[in-house]
């Protein structure tokens, strides 16, 4: 909201500069973001209004003309200029020697191809005028002033320019403050000045207008009044200058009179207003319904609107004209062949305008007012001020009466205040003489008085007071914050630590981190269709997904089954700017329907790990290549869980060839102690195709809050390194194909007991000298004991242990 310092002086006596009214304001919860001013220099007298006498060609130049102006100071001026709009006849700014304008420019005379100037005449950026905010004609070449201007005024008075403007960026409950009548109230509170805000005469409901016109709400529960007047004689032309600067200052563009006014007024009372053509409207009726089904209409930006029962419309007899509280529609455009006006001044649901707002893209001064609330009881008063004004500015005639539909009104209990429990609140001992005066000067009425407090009416503009504990707010708003004193909690404290969850959390990102991982977040919203790029079959879990309310996009319409869909996005868009090699992942929430909403249950949330790598280590003087495949993720799943307190032997890579969205053959189920954790693989090569990955990735999966809870809290012990010797021998078996390695590892770890420190798998072989249906396992074993030196008949007598339970359990032969 943008609040012009002239204008606010007018409604309310201010004694303060701006920089203190805006602390004030910011200390009273109203904050001021900023303060506007010109950057020209305001105290020099060099910016004058001049007449252009003659205008004349350049003798040297074709692009220049000369221009001999009358300043007003009793001599001619010559200022050449090649600004191709100016004409003998207009009036326009003139900056004299000694001038400073925009960007600290000082003009002084010059002498342009032989011709000395005295001066340069000046367009809008130069004056620092926001040409979006001026018509178009006037954005390029020399500013041209109204013929009504004096000649030799101070351009600076004449357009503003010395006008400072509030920037202030309010909350949602404080909706009051969208306009400049109640800013002026809210300063009246917090200073005392005294407000001169505009009298008008009420209109009186019925007379002519209501013989020519109809107002019928049948969506009650939409539209709670609806005021129609009626002004005729209508004659559409530019808007006084002191309109359109006013306009101008609070950041809107000036049209035409009828139009500025209707904006004059909503930036005045936060009311917003829309006028109709009076002769467009058909049977001369006004109906504030639901949309029909398929109904569609051209709003006033040229665009085909499509509507649905949920929209609320302005109609009259045969079809809708506005959607109410967006935008008026164009077959009743207020043009410059309009009579006679409607005006109509209203109060609508403030829910059903966001949701109208945002379902047609469409939102403005007038829907941003209407959503937030604006003041029922004003409606009949701000359209009798408006119809005040357009006959002032001699914009047409009034006819006499209004239409005020008001089907049900509005009935407010009053609120009781305890002094007690304000001053309990908040810690102070404010007097209630105190208390009264600071409620009556926020216009609070006062319907009850006893010992204990008060019985209270808010205002009708301000819809957010609603409770006890609203006008406790207001009281220490205006008593000043600063003035309540500060005070320590009280209570017995504890020690702050982390949950065993967030230390377990903790403890994984800093492991995955050090193993050469990025860490990443991704939206918890998807696009269905990127689960179908994972394959996923009809009917599969991951598919009952949670559909978002009011999704910022079809990209993000529902809650993330699983972390895979955002993880392989980003290797997308790496990979499209040739960053081939990832190594990432990522630790974040799952969301699954569980009987939502149906069941009246809240979703299940599940956190979950996942990574994905691809490419490879490159190279180097320093170390061989590397591929950031299968097995790299493997080695990262096993350093991650024994640092979490499991041993290799708890851990088990069991292979699975159904797994959606995994490359069947090179996917495997992560499991410790014997329970299902996640899963590790390949992504099918269909799903990479769909994505434009052109590129093996890797990834998997893991369900953190699966892992067994008596490993989580496990700390690592440091042990010393024993001085005896290891022992190294080598086991090589044929087994069958289908005989899992991991398997084979797993019975070999069981056998081997604790003098096992380390097992390899070194070679696997198939070919000439293996029988066609087995393979070649090569193993490495390092044995150690940490109290003695391990003979050679003690680690013989463990291998044949091994080679028993592997030829008992998978039939294998020991290869010699």
């Amino acid at each position: 909201m943008l609040v012009s310092w002239k204008w606010l002086n007018e409604l309310v006596e201010i004694e303060q500069t701006p920089e203190e009214i805006a602390n004030l304001l910011t200390m009273s919860g109203i904050e001021v973001e900023g303060i506007i001013s010109s950057e020209i220099d305001l105290h020099t007298q060099f910016l004058k209004v001049g007449l252009i006498e003659e205008v004349t060609k350049h003798p040297q130049a074709d692009k220049l003309v000369i221009c001999k102006l009358d300043v007003g100071d009793g001599q001619s001026r010559i200022i050449v200029t090649g600004a191709s709009n100016v004409q003998a006849g207009q009036k326009v700014p003139v900056a004299l020697p000694g001038a400073v304008l925009v960007g600290g420019k000082m003009i002084k005379p010059a002498v342009l191809r032989g011709v000395a100037s005295d001066g340069m005449l000046c367009s809008a950026d130069e004056l620092g005028i926001e040409v979006d905010k001026i018509p178009p004609e006037q954005r390029t070449g020399i500013y041209i002033l109204p013929d009504d201007v004096a000649i030799g005024a101070d351009v600076v008075k004449v357009l503003n320019l010395d006008d400072v403007v509030l920037e202030l960026g309010l909350t949602p409950n404080r909706a009051d403050c969208l306009g400049m009548v109640n800013v002026a109230r809210e300063i009246a509170a917090l200073t005392g000045g005294k407000l001169h805000l505009p009298q008008v005469e009420d209109s009186v409901e019925g007379g002519e207008c209501a013989k020519l016109t109809r107002v019928d709400i049948e969506a009650k529960d939409l539209c709670q009044r609806y005021v129609a007047r009626l002004i005729k004689d209508i004659k559409i032309t530019p808007s006084p200058l002191w309109l359109q600067q006013r306009l101008m200052a609070v950041g809107v563009r000036p049209i035409n009179n009828v139009v500025d006014v209707t904006n004059y007024i909503m930036m005045e009372t936060g009311q917003p207003l829309h006028a109709f053509d009076y002769d467009c409207l058909k049977g001369k009726r006004i109906v504030v319904r639901r949309a029909n089904e398929g109904e569609e209409i051209v709003t006033l930006d040229g665009q085909l609107r499509k509507l649905n029962p949920e929209m609320l419309v302005i109609a009259d007899e045969e079809r809708a004209v506005g959607i109410a509280g967006v935008m008026g529609g164009l077959d009743t455009e207020v043009t410059a062949s309009t009579k006679t006006i409607l005006l109509e001044s209203a109060y609508f649901h403030g829910p059903s305008i966001r949701r109208t707002s945002y379902a047609l893209g469409l939102r403005s001064e007038a829907s941003m007012r209407f959503e937030k609330a604006v003041d029922l009881e004003q409606a009949r008063f701000v359209a009798d001020r408006t119809v005040q004004l357009l006959v002032e500015i001699g914009a047409g005639t009034p006819v006499d009466g209004c239409v005020d539909c008001y089907p049900v009104r509005e009935e407010k209990q009053p609120i009781k205040l305890r002094i007690k429990r304000v001053n309990q609140i908040l810690g102070t001992d404010i007097s209630p003489e105190t208390m009264e005066e600071i409620l009556k000067s926020l216009r609070i009425k006062i319907v009850e008085k006893n010992e204990e407090g008060w019985l209270l009416l808010p205002p009708t503009y301000r819809r957010d007071i609603e409770l006890e504990v609203d006008f406790i707010e207001e009281i220490a708003r205006l008593y000043d914050y600063e003035k309540i004193p500060t005070t320590l909690p009280e209570g017995t404290t504890t020690q702050g630590m982390r949950t065993a969850e967030q230390k377990l959390c903790k403890k994984i990102r800093k492991t995955m981190v050090a193993q050469g991982l990025m860490e990443v977040i991704t939206y918890s919203f998807i696009n269905p269709q990127q689960l179908d790029d994972l394959g996923l079959p009809d009917g599969h879990p991951l598919r009952e997904t949670i559909a978002i309310q009011n999704p910022l996009s079809e990209e993000q319409s529902v809650m993330r089954t699983t972390l895979l869909p955002g993880l392989l996005a980003i290797v997308q868009k790496n990979i499209n700017k040739q960053n081939k090699n990832l190594k990432l992942f990522e630790m974040g929430k799952v969301f699954y329907v569980n009987g939502f909403p149906t069941e009246k249950r809240l979703p299940t949330e599940k956190l979950f790990l996942a990574a994905v790598s691809t490419g490879e280590k490159e190279k180097s003087w320093a170390y061989q290549a590397e591929k950031y495949d299968f097995y790299y993720l493997k080695g990262v799943v096993e350093n991650l869980l024994e640092v979490i307190g499991y041993t290799l032997n708890e851990v088990s890579f069991e292979n699975a060839d159904n797994l959606p969205g995994l490359h069947p053959g090179r996917s495997a189920i992560i499991k410790v102690k014997g329970k299902e954790i996640g899963v590790l693989g390949e992504v099918h090569p269909l799903t990479l195709e769909k994505l434009g990955i052109d590129q093996k990735v890797a990834m998997f999966n893991i369900n953190v809050e699966s892992l067994p809870i008596e490993n989580r809290g496990h700390k690592m012990l440091v042990v010393p390194v024993t001085k005896y010797p290891a022992v190294r021998r080598d086991l090589a078996i044929v087994v069958p194909e289908e005989v899992n390695t991991g398997a084979v590892e797993a019975l070999i770890r069981k056998k081997a007991g604790s003098r096992l420190k380390e097992l390899r798998l070194f070679d696997l072989y198939r070919g000439e000298q293996i029988q066609e249906g087995y393979k070649s396992l090569a193993f490495s074993l390092t044995w150690q004991a940490p109290d003695k030196t391990l003979t050679d008949d003690e680690v013989k007598e463990l291998h044949q242990k091994i080679d028993q339970a592997l030829q008992k359990e998978f039939g294998a032969d020991l290869r010699r």
